[in-house]
């Protein structure tokens, strides 16, 4: 307990720790700045408007639908002009994931269970910079100026060393993590209550944006790990920076449009970021055109696939964990002066 003691008040001690904390407390404090001050509470005349303007849409969705069926029945002239898909289902209102409301025409007021998942996305994002960051200079500064070689004359094991750093910083990162999102939500959410509308705030909405949540804590602590990982073998915070770099001009970029002339297929499902999105959202659906190649005339093709959270998830694990036990077997052996 001693050794993870020292490294709380090592790392919480550090300027760059403490630099990120304040830029974090910024960041919020400008966002909840601009979104109070473009947001208003909406009068009695704005309410009914938008109500209005919301049944008169949903009511062009029914007609919609009702006009795709009767094409489908012969009732409607073939010769119309209108775009109706050849299954009438895909714009059916009740198979809809969500039809318009009356915060969709009130332009200028912050909707809390509307914005919410939006605004979570911008959070997990800087924590999960910041969490890389952190990690990258927790243990690159130490391994530059030496201070892992002074720590090793007080407790001379390595393995047990490192651990106790990478388990101090991943704890610190995940209570950081959680304060600021605690502080974050409950700040939009007076912001709904007092300077717009809260939304329908019911259990699928808290359901949906807990699962957002905990998978974006599980990405944070990943990218923590990444950058402390990659520092270790590096030897340095720059190496974490560098390739990360490298990794989104080379593969990201440059394997992409590779990729692309080559025609290869599902090119997507090699990119990193597409296992990330399809982490955080649970699931991602990619375009792949030889999906549909072989069915003309067959029917309706969508020729998208499906990329699911838990292959995301294994993805992301095996390469945090490759790099991380990398670390710690370079680390074991190498000469540290």
């Amino acid at each position: 307990m001693s050794l993870v003691r020292a490294e709380l008040e090592r790392l919480s001690a550090r300027r760059f720790v403490q630099l990120m904390v304040v830029l974090l407390v910024l960041a919020f404090a400008v966002t909840a700045a601009t979104t109070m001050a473009g947001s208003h509470k909406p009068t009695a005349s704005e309410l009914s408007s938008a109500r209005e303007q919301a049944a008169d849409a949903r009511r062009d969705l029914e007609a919609t639908h009702q006009q795709c069926l009767d094409r489908q029945s012969g009732t409607l002239p073939a010769d119309t002009d209108k775009y109706f898909p050849s299954d009438c289902s895909e714009i059916d209102p009740i198979r809809q994931d969500r039809l318009p409301i009356a915060a969709d025409y009130l332009p200028g007021v912050f909707n809390f269970a509307e914005q919410a998942k939006p605004l979570l996305y911008f959070l997990i994002a800087f924590l999960v910079l910041f969490g890389f960051l952190v990690g990258a200079s927790y243990i690159g500064a130490d391994l530059t100026s030496g201070g892992v070689v002074n720590l090793l004359l007080w407790r001379p094991r390595r393995l047990t060393v490192l651990a106790a750093k990478l388990g101090t910083l991943l704890g610190t990162v995940l209570v950081l993590a959680l304060l600021a999102s605690v502080a974050y939500l409950a700040t939009f959410w007076v912001i709904g209550q007092t300077a717009g509308l809260p939304g329908r705030l019911d259990g699928d909405f808290w359901r949906s944006l807990g699962a957002v949540h905990g998978r974006g804590l599980v990405l944070v602590l990943l990218a923590s790990a990444v950058g402390f990982a990659i520092a270790t073998l590096g030897r340095h915070t720059s190496a974490a920076l560098g390739a990360v770099a490298a990794y989104a001009v080379v593969w990201e970029l440059g394997g992409r449009l590779v990729l692309e002339i080559v025609d290869a297929r599902r090119p997507d499902q090699l990119m990193l970021s597409s296992h990330i999105g399809a982490w955080l959202g649970g699931r991602a659906q990619f375009f792949d055109p030889e999906l549909c190649r072989g069915s003309a005339g067959t029917g309706y093709c969508e020729g998208f696939y499906t990329l699911h959270g838990s292959t995301a998830l294994l993805v992301l694990l095996v390469l945090t964990g490759g790099l991380t036990a990398a670390a710690f077997a370079v680390f074991r052996r190498r000469d540290l002066i």
